[in-house]
């Protein structure tokens, strides 16, 4: 997402499966879990020797301040990874150990974690769990213990067009190349009394209790930026979802854009990031359903644009945040439309306070032709695999906006091209179909559809979706007056 400046469009020459949609594979065991407790056990994806799972505890004695989890595999299952808590394991036996920021469970309440592991042969759910000693006999609903397609609380959707899998589950892997079809214009801009929209743009995406919610980038008739929050059950009510004006919020008004919406697990919050020009700013709210909740802007760092982005920035701009996190650290990535995306560090718990002055950051990946790494960089944790999907706006050498690809096996490793070349896209007016007349040549700032919605940002390798920002063919006005739409790309070479 660029910053205000004027310019004419065409002088600029010169984000297994994106599981959209909310069917996930998922196993829940009864846990024959206990007086005081209720555990929910979820195989939330499986593969050749690997599953991941999500933990579920809901506390139904006393209130706790502290917890332990245990429970045997009975397979020979063994975890690799583990987040939201911190766990030991000897032989078939686990113990997981709340962290400081999730030890208490109200009467009521619950808390969750997450973990990736090994299974060889069969991946049978546990038999039982105790929570701090005593045995978990609360009920719970059950499943079969193989993985089956079932609807839940992430993303799912039923109109057409639908950001629902076709697929069953996350067993898949990325192509090497891509193929897409196109919605037509989803989301417009809907003005009013004091809001006279042109263009709505960089779209941000999540699913969360039955309902989807956009965070978009709003241009008035004068160029100036700001946000919206929409929401809606259905693909098909977005075009009427009336927005709620985040100028409205305590966040304020003034030149704030290019949103990134996510659940903040360890705090039980929303953030909202988002570029000011001067610094990369973010609010929090408890509930994203009210769109009023946002809090005031908080700057992620201290000092304001770090160091080795400001010498190596020259006339570029700096824009686009994007926060991801593994189990013991959040990475906040940027791009500076030269060639360059950055890449700053803190660990979870400090977060989002831990990027400091910036010191840390790096250059996480470059392109010589500043084209071909521009802007709006998504970067995402590939389910079901140990691969992080990084994907960059590019500019192509007719003028119009494309997406490249490349893929890492770690956040802080190096980033291996996957579909970054003009002529083998991510996503580009080449490789996207549209039913009748194309509605846009542009493939711009968007977002890929999540399999969840919290901080580890994760898709499904499977039936890709990503929702992105498109301009009608022959728009000639400077950027900032371009009247951009919303659209919905469905991948139609899924491996799955």
């Amino acid at each position: 997402m660029r910053l205000t400046r004027r310019r004419s469009w065409l002088a600029a020459v010169g984000a297994t499966a994106v599981a959209a949609a909310g069917l996930t594979a998922t196993v829940e065991t009864a846990a024959q879990a206990a007086t005081g407790c209720q555990v929910a056990y979820n195989v939330t994806s499986q593969w050749q020797g690997g599953f991941g799972a999500n933990v579920t505890i809901t506390n139904l004695g006393s209130a706790v301040t502290s917890w332990q989890l245990t429970w045997s595999f009975t397979a020979g299952q063994s975890i690799s990874q583990l987040w939201n808590g911190s766990y030991t394991q000897s032989g078939a036996a686990v113990t997981v150990t709340s962290l400081s920021y999730n030890g208490s469970i109200p009467t009521g309440s619950s808390t969750a974690f997450g973990f990736n592991g090994a299974w060889s042969g069969s991946n049978p759910v546990p038999a039982s769990f105790s929570l701090n000693g005593v045995p978990c006999t609360g009920s719970v609903t059950s499943t079969s213990s193989s993985a089956t397609a079932t609807t839940s609380a992430s993303p799912s959707a039923s109109a057409s067009p639908s950001p629902s899998p076709t697929g069953t589950g996350s067993t898949g892997s990325l192509p090497n190349s891509f193929t897409w079809s196109s919605s037509g214009v989803l989301i417009s801009p809907l003005s009013d009394t004091t809001h006279n929209l042109i263009s709505v743009k960089d779209p941000s995406v999540v699913h969360y209790n039955g309902r989807w919610y956009v965070l978009m980038s709003t241009v008035n008739s004068a160029g100036g930026y700001s946000m919206a929050q929409i929401s809606f059950t259905d693909w098909s009510q977005a075009a009427t979802a009336q927005p709620y004006y985040l100028d409205q919020t305590p966040i304020g008004t003034g030149y704030k854009t290019a949103p990134m919406v996510f659940y903040f697990a360890p705090q039980n919050l929303w953030y909202l990031t988002y570029q000011t020009g001067s610094n990369m700013d973010y609010a929090t709210n408890p509930d994203i359903s009210n769109p009023a909740g946002w809090s005031a802007p908080h700057a992620f760092y201290s000092n304001g644009m770090p160091t080795i982005i400001s010498q190596n920035i020259g006339t570029g701009y700096w824009v686009d945040s994007w926060v991801i996190c593994d189990s013991a650290n959040c990475y906040l990535f940027s791009a500076d439309d030269k060639g360059h995306i950055y890449r700053s560090a803190s660990t979870l718990a400090q977060f989002p306070t831990g990027f400091g002055d910036g010191s840390n950051t790096v250059i996480a990946a470059s392109a010589a032709n500043p084209h071909d790494m521009f802007e709006a960089d998504n970067v995402y944790k590939v389910d079901g695999s140990n691969t992080y999907l990084m994907i960059v706006e590019a500019i192509g050498t007719d003028g119009h906006r494309l997406f490249h690809s490349w893929t890492s096996t770690s956040l802080t490793g190096t980033w291996t091209p996957l579909a970054a070349t003009q002529t083998n896209p991510f996503a580009a007016a080449s490789n996207v179909t549209f039913t009748g007349t194309p509605w846009t040549n542009d493939i711009s700032s968007g977002e890929a559809i999540r399999s969840n919605y919290d901080q580890t940002v994760t898709i499904s390798p499977c039936h890709l979706q990503y929702l992105y920002q498109g301009v009608a063919p022959g728009s000639t006005q400077s950027y900032s007056l371009l009247p951009w739409r919303i659209g919905l790309l469905t991948q139609t070479n899924s491996t799955c």
